[in-house]
């Protein structure tokens, strides 16, 4: 299998293929941890991290923040007392890209 987390988001414009079934079914195992969930009919990438206090959390969000500067990729992030809360998913095509896989995995990466 891909390590997804050496790949580089592409550029998606509207109009760009959600992913397939069968693309998530090979993307899904090499991001444990991930739940796909839907609001309001568009699916996203979900996961919680928790931490030991608030500057913990804050810190991973910042690294976040950077990843996804770098990426020209952006999640919506949650920051609370000892968890961070990120959800990848694709505005303009509203759904689940290639890029939103790849996010989840380099997300994962910043934890190592």
């Amino acid at each position: 299998m891909t390590n997804l987390s050496n790949k580089t988001c592409e550029v998606c414009r509207v109009g760009a293929p959600q992913v397939t079934q069968k693309e998530i079914d090979s993307f899904k195992p090499l991001i444990p941890g991930w739940k796909i969930t839907t609001v309001e009919d568009v699916n996203h990438l979900n996961r919680v991290f928790k931490f030991n206090n608030f500057i913990e959390a804050i810190a991973f969000t910042n690294k976040i923040g950077d990843l996804a500067e770098s990426e020209g990729h952006h999640p919506a992030i949650l920051t609370e007392w000892g968890s961070v809360k990120i959800s990848w998913w694709t505005h303009k095509i509203n759904g689940l890209h290639v890029n939103d896989f790849i996010m989840a995995a380099k997300t994962d990466e910043l934890l190592k």
